[in-house]
């Protein structure tokens, strides 16, 4: 095709298709249209349209459904300069979307008029992977990035980690640390989902990390597979976002709990007995949060607070509370919704029953109350050792 020839089929296809100038295509995404920038990823890598999804022409045809299947929400195409993104409209025509447009001058007359830019605009993958996370208004792009960016350190990756870090990492946290320092066992399959029967014997952490790089390779998974104890709590904690507690003993608890306030991470608690489940969320951020020695100031004897091997446990139920626990720490990394902070929700599921509790901070609490004194690590490991 001669430039002559393209210029005349430009030019009846500006006949079919609507363009919008820039500052248009800005406030029609604000009321929710799509915006999709079908330049190539090495294009994109310089920046884009905020809030933009990324779907190069090329692949428009094969992934256009898997972003966007709805043929009736208003789609705005975008290129370099305005010709791309008049092909590609016509293509979403002919394939049954209603309300496409193009917009035009593309990204050059974009950024010309000084319209908000993303640096390294989303690319095909990561729009493809989170699409229906993307269409919630309080995720977006910008809470995606904000997830990416995430540390997360997991302690434990039993029962409760499993399901939380798979949940995790679906959703995209950059970053999962994984704290353990025991093996699979097959007594763990009925409830730890993320190992194998292949991988019994294999380190814990191990076995997670191959089961969250094959369910999303885009997220950087470290493990420590050494005990957490006073002298490495800080070092394994130092450096995340937030610490989700799934560990099955009292000492680690109460040295996470330590080191989260310590280090001003939240903490997202969970248990779990037999058929019975609880989570909270203990905030050191935030003035008004209990901590964790405000729900249980001293340790219990192990005979008041048996762990599953010795009380037995639902196969289900770790994952529930697991979700729950992913949940709240999604919530945390994107700064939505309410979270957990004052609040102990307890789940029955025998009686398939919640119940929330009121958990305020305690002015006498060992931890954090008025008259609290940190005496060091080796203290707190003591003081559970004492109890039993």
């Amino acid at each position: 095709m001669t430039s002559l020839d393209r210029d005349t089929w430009l030019d009846a296809l500006r006949t079919s298709i609507p363009e919008i100038p820039p500052a248009e295509a800005l406030a029609r995404q604000a009321k929710g249209a799509l915006l999709i920038d079908v330049r190539e990823e090495g294009e994109r890598t310089s920046g884009g349209p905020v809030g933009a999804v990324g779907l190069s022409r090329g692949f428009l045809e094969l992934r256009i459904a898997q972003v966007e299947a709805n043929r009736e929400r208003p789609l705005l195409l975008l290129c370099g300069s305005g010709q791309r993104s008049l092909l590609a409209a016509e293509t979403l025509q002919r394939m049954g979307y209603r309300q496409v447009a193009s917009v035009a001058g593309g990204f050059q007359r974009w950024k010309a008029e000084g319209l908000p830019v993303a640096v390294g605009a989303m690319d095909s993958d990561t729009a493809e992977r989170y699409a229906r996370q993307l269409q919630l208004p309080q995720v977006g792009e910008a809470g995606q990035a904000k997830l990416g960016a995430a540390k997360v350190a997991l302690l434990g990756a039993g029962g409760l980690g499993a399901p939380a870090a798979l949940y995790l990492a679906a959703a995209g946290v950059g970053q999962l640390t994984l704290i353990d320092d025991d093996r699979v066992e097959r007594s763990n399959l009925h409830r730890q989902v993320i190992h194998a029967d292949a991988r019994v014997g294999m380190p814990k952490t191990e076995s997670a990390r191959i089961a969250l790089a094959a369910l999303n390779p885009r997220v950087s998974v470290e493990t420590c597979n050494e005990r957490l104890q006073a002298d490495n709590v800080e070092r394994l904690l130092a450096g995340h976002d937030l610490v989700i507690d799934g560990a099955d003993n009292f000492p680690a608890r109460y040295l996470v709990a330590a080191a989260s306030r310590r280090l001003g991470l939240p903490m997202v608690y969970g248990a779990v007995e037999r058929f019975t489940g609880q989570v909270s969320v203990f905030d050191p951020r935030r003035p008004d949060s209990p901590c964790y020695r405000c729900l249980f100031p001293e340790p219990p004897s192990a005979a008041e607070a048996p762990n599953c091997s010795e009380a037995g446990v639902l196969g289900v139920l770790p994952g529930i509370v697991g979700l729950l626990q992913a949940t709240e720490a999604l919530k945390l990394l994107l700064g939505i919704g309410e979270p957990l902070v004052g609040r102990l929700l307890g789940f029955d599921a025998l009686a398939m029953r919640f119940r929330e509790t009121r958990l305020p901070r305690d002015p006498g609490c060992p931890g954090c109350g008025e008259q609290a004194v940190f005496r060091g690590y080796e203290d707190i490991q003591q003081l559970c050792a004492a109890a039993g």
